[in-house]
């Protein structure tokens, strides 16, 4: 991109990259003024990554921002049962659009199994029907006003992740991992495929980092030693958060009572996005 790009590509004749995507970019909802959308990816599952987006959510809201979830991980929602909220609460307004559902704390989400008649049937379905709810989610929900709208993406660098990054204006990715070298390496793709979409890495969180004693107070590192800040360096990006193994976020989840999580280990995390953007 040009050192002199003015960022409007409406008046621009040049065929850069940022043009290319910003012609892909599904036109928002007309009630949604959302200021700033953060992807919250994992390169596989497992690494807690809508733990995560709960913690950052509720941290930002605490932060007084008014804050959303989009829950894009459509075969796998945990959202809706992190925060509480149950089927068939969507409703919709004189014009055809869908509401977001407020939790207890006033987080505005947005997730397939709150349209589901039954939290536990299923989401058989192909791709590009995947893909078409996920964008809906963007441009037929009238979001309101919202200072952060976090994304819970599914893992991996499948469609929905693609769509995503295409239609949706992505202000950065959280990129969310744990301590295994395995996992390092998978989520480099990941990383990889941000790059490829010219979306910004605002920073890395490594969930599962350690555990504490809480009857010696000794830390353990059950999933190995970190390579966080390795992968930090590789992609110049930095270490927002390293969260320990805490069994009352599990509880609290499963209990549909994300609102009172402990946000203290992200606190810090939050206030450094909200001054990156």
């Amino acid at each position: 991109m040009s050192n002199e790009c003015s960022h409007d590509c409406s008046t621009c004749e040049k065929k850069c990259s940022e043009a290319s995507r910003e012609s892909l970019l599904a036109k928002p909802n007309e009630k949604s003024n959302i200021r700033r959308i953060i992807g919250v990816v994992s390169g596989k599952g497992g690494v807690g990554k809508s733990s995560v987006t709960s913690l950052l959510a509720v941290g930002m809201a605490r932060l007084g921002y008014r804050v959303g979830i989009l829950d894009a991980d459509a075969t796998g929602p945990s959202i809706p049962k992190a925060f509480g909220l149950h089927t068939g609460t969507v409703e919709g307004d004189e014009a055809g659009n869908m509401i977001p559902v407020a939790s207890a704390g006033g987080i505005s989400v947005m997730s397939v199994n709150l349209l589901v008649d039954q939290e536990e049937r299923p989401v058989v379905w192909r791709g590009p029907v995947i893909v078409d709810v996920i964008t809906r989610f963007y441009t037929d929900v009238a979001w309101g006003d919202l200072d952060f709208l976090f994304v819970d993406m599914p893992p991996g660098t499948g469609d929905v992740s693609l769509t995503v990054f295409q239609s949706l204006p992505v202000d950065g990715i959280v990129m969310v991992t744990s301590p295994q070298g395995l996992v390092s390496l998978i989520v480099q793709k990941a990383i990889s495929m941000a790059k490829m979409m010219n979306i910004p890495l605002l920073g890395l969180v490594e969930n599962f980092s350690y555990f504490k004693c809480p009857d010696c107070g000794k830390t353990h590192r059950l999933f190995g030693e970190s390579h966080i800040e390795e992968i930090a360096k590789k992609n110049a990006t930095s270490v927002l958060a390293t969260l320990p193994i805490d069994p009352h976020i599990a509880e609290l989840c499963d209990r549909g009572e994300a609102d009172k999580l402990d946000t203290s280990c992200v606190q810090d995390a939050c206030r450094r996005l909200a001054a990156l953007l």
